[in-house]
């Protein structure tokens, strides 16, 4: 029912319920519009019920999960109109940060970047990588912010992104992410040669264009 169960040292159980459900829901094992128990979570997570209640509740509060009176909980499905608010800040956002980037970004945050890329090269021939790619591709676009002392804006960002990050994932594991890995690249590219013309167009293609294939895998 769950995967990375495992407990980390010093975890709380509120805590490790609200990880372990939270990334289950993120990484699609427990799907859209899916019914969940808090019974069975909690013999799950071997927790009692109290502190998968009060997860649910924080669950609900960041539109994963659907609590209907009288008939269950649900994995929320996903939702167009939190997709296209995500999109809308992560877009406005991204550009100003790839404009201060080509003016402050050091050596090392590019190397950083570099590694990074590397890293998500390295899965273009694996079987089943669509995961471990979607958050290295997250963790690229948090170096960006970080490299440029905005990682709180990050924290918002992904915050508000929990129905568009499970929508670029069901395409990720549908499709192709190459172009994505040669995107990335591109970016690093507009810093190291401070290319600021041509950052929203950039932007506009990694972020906004794919949203064009989105709708057939819609749930």
């Amino acid at each position: 029912m769950l995967s990375g169960t495992n407990r980390m040292p010093g975890e709380n159980g509120k805590d490790y319920a609200y990880r372990v459900i939270r990334q289950n829901i993120m990484n699609l094992t427990l799907e859209p519009g899916k019914a969940i128990s808090e019974v069975d979570l909690a013999a799950a997570l071997q927790l009692s019920r109290t502190p998968v209640r009060e997860v649910m509740s924080r669950l609900k509060e960041e539109y994963l999960v659907d609590v209907i009176p009288q008939v269950g909980t649900y994995i929320s499905k996903i939702d167009p109109g939190l997709i296209d608010e995500a999109v809308f800040m992560r877009f406005s956002l991204e550009k100003e940060v790839l404009l201060l980037a080509c003016n402050r970004f050091s050596a090392e945050d590019v190397r950083l970047l570099q590694h990074n890329v590397e890293k998500q090269e390295s899965l273009q021939q694996r079987q089943g990588a669509a995961f471990l790619f979607h958050e290295l591709d997250n963790e690229f676009h948090s170096l960006l912010f970080r490299g440029c002392g905005k990682e709180h804006v990050w924290d918002s960002i992904t915050r508000l992104s929990t129905h568009y990050n499970r929508m670029r994932l069901m395409f990720e594991i549908e499709y192709d992410f190459t172009p994505a890995i040669e995107q990335h690249r591109n970016l690093i590219k507009l810093i190291t040669e401070q290319r600021v013309d041509d950052v929203e167009s950039a932007v506009h293609r990694h972020i906004i264009e794919p949203m064009s294939r989105w709708k057939e895998l819609q749930v």
